[in-house]
């Protein structure tokens, strides 16, 4: 055997040693724009960080809701780093099923104080940080101004309900496939009741009362489900109770959609002309209200958090670093121009003028989040905190349930009052079964 034989040996040896000690990480994530973009970035962290790799499971949101919430639950331990929500963060961190992010509190490279406080303050708990944010968002009003022009039409910034229906009224022309208004239908509980709750604060409906009684058979609950769905039925797509984020995405880059009021991290997809056949023709306004001091915005952060039952704690929180962090965002602006940077997480990218110059919509976004207030989300005083959603463990599935009553009735397979009644109904049984009210 020669030495440059044994050397060869030795280094290969060596080289499969490196491998077996590599530890690699499982990453649960929705299948979002900014979730894609961050996968392909992955290579820039396993250069950081050698002896870590990644392996990610991209799910459709509601899948992935349903499978970080069943792990995170029975201690699974499938996913090192999960992406979830700012209603489940709060929740989980007091339940103990998340570990505390200590060490990125507490770095000053990833300045943690420089988080939005309406974002941070939503993830953290009893002064402990259990999420950090990747993006967070407000819903607002996107539009197509060059049909808005040739329909004789100004867009208010803030707007009233009033005006978006008589906007779409004249903005259909279902011979061209354009729609006046593309607006959630999918059932579920971060999909058409995200839209559908966020609505009825504006209308000044809510989920609950002060005694936690379910307020669907209230008027202002009747008045919020029937103006929607009168409205998509007149001035949507085909097939709007199949519609969520993404499929309303695609509509309206396509030029099918005079409106769109959805998530403000849209705003960088629908304004890429690589992406969009209308970039260079969007608007943007606040979310519209009825004049009761309630707007139909809400606030909503994607974040990547460690189950607490994790072996991985220290790999995972570098990752989370490396991902939520002030050189991300550098990063994919030097890849993709800073209008692709993910939104709604730090004070200083909104400060940042090249950002400002980037980004047409970056202060309506700001703006959106600012102007959303959780722990006030009605016009009528309220239990719970929540804009879109009700900050309970067990809004999940009556939210869910709920959205498929209302998915039904824009699906015409229910009425609008039916609707409503079985929402009540299965609401009013869930609640009382999980103890409500608490004493």
């Amino acid at each position: 055997m020669t030495l440059k034989t044994v050397l060869l040996g030795a280094c290969s040896v060596l080289a499969m040693a490196g491998m077996a000690s590599a530890e690699t990480l499982t990453i649960a994530t929705v299948n979002n724009g900014d979730m894609i973009r961050m996968q392909k970035l992955t290579d820039d962290f396993t250069k950081k960080n050698p002896g870590i790799d990644v392996k990610w499971v991209t799910l459709e949101e509601n899948v992935l809701r349903q499978k970080v919430t069943t792990d995170v639950a029975t201690k699974g331990g499938q996913y090192d780093v999960m992406t979830i929500g700012i209603y489940e963060a709060p929740i989980w961190g007091k339940q103990g099923w998340l570990a505390p992010l200590d060490k990125l509190s507490a770095d000053k490279d990833y300045d943690a104080e420089d988080l939005l406080p309406p974002v941070r303050s939503g993830l953290t708990v009893d002064g402990k940080l259990y999420a950090a944010p990747f993006y967070a968002e407000s819903s607002m009003v996107m539009y197509r101004k060059d049909l808005f022009e040739k329909a004789g039409l100004k867009m208010p910034d803030a707007p009233t309900w009033d005006f978006i229906k008589e906007a779409a009224d004249k903005i259909t022309d279902k011979s061209k496939e354009v729609y006046g208004i593309c607006l959630r239908g999918k059932a579920g509980w971060g999909e058409n009741i995200a839209f559908l709750s966020a609505m009825s604060n504006s209308f000044g409906a809510s989920w609950f009362d002060e005694q936690w009684k379910p307020q669907f058979d209230q008027p202002e609950w009747k008045k919020t489900l029937q103006f929607y769905v009168d409205l998509m039925k007149k001035d949507g797509p085909p097939g709007a109770s199949s519609n969520g984020f993404n499929e309303n995405l695609a509509l309206f880059q396509t030029g099918k959609c005079g409106m769109w009021i959805d998530a403000t991290v849209a705003a960088s997809f629908v304004t890429n002309p690589k992406e969009s056949k209308v970039a260079d023709q969007v608007g943007f306004a606040l979310a519209p209200d009825n004049g009761l001091g309630k707007r139909g915005n809400w606030l909503w952060s994607w974040n990547l958090a460690i189950p607490a039952g994790s072996k991985k704690v220290e790999a995972a929180e570098k990752f989370i670093a490396w991902a939520t962090s002030k050189d991300y965002l550098k990063l994919v602006a030097e890849k993709d121009g800073w209008a692709n940077v993910p939104p709604g997480t730090r004070t200083s990218l909104y400060a940042n003028a090249d950002y400002q110059k980037a980004a047409p919509f970056a202060k309506m976004t700001l703006d959106s989040i600012n102007s959303a207030d959780p722990k006030h989300p009605s016009v009528k005083p309220v239990p719970y905190e929540g804009v879109q959603y009700v900050a309970i463990p067990e809004f999940q599935g009556i939210g869910t349930a709920v959205g498929q009553q209302f998915s039904a009735a824009l699906a015409g397979q229910t009425t609008v009052d039916q609707a409503l009644k079985t929402a009540q109904t299965l609401t009013e049984r869930e609640m009382k079964k999980a103890g409500y009210p608490k004493k």
